[in-house]
């Protein structure tokens, strides 16, 4: 296949996240930072995956762990510098590695120049023309706009000292802007080039689906069995269960030409420059709408993640997903863990009976993998997953998490999922940094058998488990699509020249027939529960 007829790389790749506070830290302050990334870029290769994203690492005053940006053109101090990204950028590529960076345009921090600007300006001003400033209802001005409410939890408006009241549909301390406003399109399209002209190869791009708001900016209508519950765990209900809610806040059709616009932009790079939405949107066909040709070139398929342990419910996922996006000629994306959901291996040890069993969830999530990798697409691994690293159950004066520490969630937020991951050594902090203290999140005291330098001796573990598997994709001859078939509790996913099979169930299920390539977990005659084969035919 010459060149001009190779797949753009993002297609079929396996990109690994990078949560920048947590990976690898380079100068022992106890937070991860982009020299640690590069240092560390080597087991990435190793590992056998084609790119990595970072989470945003601009300058923040770090309200929300960086996704509250002050300065789209630069690096945080506590993460290095423009130096340390260029050079991170040079040795990703001396390695074979694309790198995505996060972009974050529905909102800025508070400390972004524009905001501070905006609150010094009388209402009705250009420099608050730029973000969603309004004015209070009731006869004195004194109740929000509307009612829409918090991701965070909470109402989506606080007021300024003249009366005036702004959005943020997440922190207080992140503002979102008005995309009505030309000014905000011209400056994320500088951006884009700022970044572009540096080297990257594309970005992720935070809360996709939310930059336009209904420009009424009425009411939200919701059901009343919302009542004492937060929106958004109404609004992730609504997902699993494929009902609609009302959102004039999230999903409107002007985001779209934000898209095409930025289309363009990438397309005049050389080097198949991409971008991805984090777009929770309500449905296949919507999700869609963001990966039609002249728009993104690859959306965030929650669904996978979403789904319950069940053969059907797997293949429903599978399914829907292929069906959407065959009117618009996409890919789709999978992925099972990131910095914002309970790990995996911590999802899947809840059983139907209300207990919870650790052993049965590293085997199902090293199961779900197996498959995921096996479908056509982009798969998506989150950092320490490739370590089988479990949902950690942090200290509460250890917490960071802003849904935490401002008191918007009623567990434990997300900061179990953020610890940052060991790589050797048999005691905290794990060969995370220089420094000899707890990093920023602790970790926790058992986890000497989980490193990287541990698990890479042993041909059992969750890490050798990922590097076979991601071998064995890369051998994978080309497919668009899969045969699915369900019977019980057994899914068989067939693509050309291989069969997958994953057992949901709690008894043995038959074997394919045919060469063993890769297992989840010891597999011999049978199939057993909660694993996972890939499965070739023989050839006579």
């Amino acid at each position: 296949m010459s060149e001009e007829q190779q797949p753009e790389w993002w297609r079929h790749a396996v990109i690994y996240q990078v949560y920048v506070r947590s990976f690898a830290d380079g100068d022992g302050d106890g937070v991860g930072d982009l020299p640690g990334i590069t240092a560390r870029l080597p087991h990435l290769v190793d590992l056998g995956v084609d790119a990595l994203w970072i989470t945003p690492f601009s300058p923040s005053p770090q309200h929300d762990h960086g996704y509250d940006v002050a300065d789209y053109r630069g690096v945080d101090p506590l993460f290095g510098s423009l130096d340390d990204a260029d050079a991170l950028l040079e040795r990703a590529h001396a390695l074979g590695l694309r790198v995505v960076v996060d972009l974050v345009p529905n909102h800025t921090s508070e400390d972004h120049a524009w905001f501070r600007a905006a609150l010094a300006a009388e209402p009705g001003s250009p420099e608050r023309g730029r973000y969603l400033f309004r004015d209070g209802r009731g006869p004195d001005g004194a109740e929000p706009p509307n009612n829409w409410q918090s991701v965070f939890g909470g109402p989506s408006w606080s007021r300024v000292d003249d009366g005036q009241w702004y959005l943020h549909l997440f922190d207080s301390s992140q503002p979102d802007l008005d995309w009505r406003n030309p000014e905000i399109g011209d400056e994320f399209a500088s951006v884009l080039r700022f970044w572009l002209d540096r080297g990257v190869d594309g970005f992720r791009v935070d809360v996709a689906h939310g930059l336009y708001k209904e420009e009424s900016l009425r009411d939200q209508e919701l059901p009343a069995s919302a009542a004492g519950r937060s929106v958004d765990e109404v609004r992730q209900e609504a997902m699993v269960e494929r009902t609609a809610i009302d959102e004039p806040m999230w999903d409107q059709p002007e985001v779209h030409d934000v898209y095409r616009r930025w289309r363009g932009i990438l397309d005049s790079y050389d080097g198949d420059r991409m971008d991805v939405a984090e777009a929770w949107t309500q449905t296949p066909a919507s999700m869609a709408r963001f990966v039609r040709s002249d728009e993104m070139n690859q959306t965030f398929n929650f669904a996978w993640l979403l789904a319950p342990w069940s053969a059907e419910a797997f293949a429903e996922v599978v399914r829907s997903t292929f069906a959407a996006l065959e009117d618009v000629h996409a890919d789709p994306t999978w992925v099972l863990s990131n910095h914002d959901v309970v790990r995996h291996p911590s999802r899947y040890a809840a059983l139907a009976d209300g207990t919870v069993d650790p052993a049965v969830g590293l085997a199902r999530s090293r199961a779900a993998t197996l498959t995921m990798l096996a479908l056509p697409g982009s798969s998506y691994l989150y950092q320490g997953e490739e370590l089988g690293l479990p949902e950690v159950d942090v200290p509460p004066e250890a917490r960071q998490d802003p849904a935490w520490t401002r008191g918007y969630d009623d567990g434990p937020g997300r900061d179990g999922c953020r610890v940052p991951i060991p790589w050797s050594g048999d005691a905290p902090p794990y060969g995370f940094g220089p420094g000899a203290g707890q990093p920023w999140l602790p970790q926790p005291a058992g986890w000497a058998s989980l490193t990287v330098e541990a698990q890479r001796a042993d041909p059992t573990s969750t890490y050798s488990f990922y590097r076979r598997a991601l071998a064995a994709r890369r051998a994978l001859p080309p497919a668009s699509a899969v045969e699915i078939e369900v019977d019980g509790d057994e899914l068989r996913l067939h693509r050309p020249g291989l069969t997958v099979a994953l057992n949901c169930g709690a008894t043995d299920a038959p074997l394919p027939m045919g060469e063993v390539v890769v297992a989840s977990g010891h597999v011999d005659a049978v199939l057993p529960p909660h694993t996972a084969v890939w499965v070739e035919p023989r050839h006579h």
